[in-house]
């Protein structure tokens, strides 16, 4: 697929039936590509969608770093150190699940909700008791890093026609949220995704209104 892989692409899961579906960018549960594993530290991008009242039942996590950025809607976390959370549209949510951590995310609001979720894979030592972070309306141009995982993550909103220099990082992987986006002369519409490494210079430019993900990585 190259560097750019397109949101038609990933593969579909979740639970439709429940109000959950879940579109995988890579290998994931019984979804296995093995040449589809990672790419550096990022090991899941899931994009979900939640309908009124849907949510994930309680489930165990350990030795991950979770950020979850609000896309529309209402998010409602609880996690087994008392934490309860809501997250509204332009909030990130980082859990690093360390030692282990069990949680549940439930759409308790009153419009369907879309979320963009990343896993990371730490590089510290394994173990440790889990953290939480809640950063509310991340501003444009400002960095939010995660140690654990030696990666930063870059939250983007472009008006139409605006310019964007990417990170000249070792490798980067970029998520288009919402709009449309030129990169290397290719359009970049919602839910596309591109794995870039090298760390030379690029720049993306919105065609329309845009929001994008972007994470400065280390090698491959």
């Amino acid at each position: 697929m190259g560097e750019v892989w397109r949101a038609a692409d990933r593969f579909r899961g979740g639970d439709p039936a429940a109000g959950i579906e879940t579109f995988h960018a890579f290998s994931f549960g019984s979804f296995y590509e093995p040449d589809n594993l990672r790419f550096g530290a990022l090991i899941a991008c899931n994009e979900e969608r939640l309908a009124l009242g849907a949510g994930f039942a309680e489930h165990p996590h350990r030795d991950t770093e979770i950020v979850t950025w609000v896309v529309e809607g209402e998010l409602t976390h609880r996690d087994s150190t008392g934490t309860t959370t809501l997250l509204r549209a332009g909030d990130l949510q980082r859990l690093s699940a360390a030692g282990g951590v069990r949680h549940t995310e439930r759409n308790d609001g009153d419009q369907p909700l879309v979320f963009v979720q990343m896993w990371l894979e730490p590089v510290v030592r394994p173990g440790g008791e889990p953290e939480y972070e809640v950063v509310r309306g991340l501003g444009d141009g400002t960095p939010y890093e995660v140690d654990r995982a030696g990666a930063v993550l870059h939250a983007r909103r472009l008006r139409a026609g605006a310019r964007s220099a990417l990170p000249t990082a070792p490798s980067s992987y970029l998520h288009l949220v919402r709009g449309t986006a030129l990169l290397d002369g290719e359009t970049l519409h919602p839910g596309d995704a591109a794995r870039l490494s090298g760390g030379r210079r690029r720049e993306v430019v919105a065609e329309e209104d845009s929001e994008l993900l972007v994470w400065e990585l280390g090698e491959e």
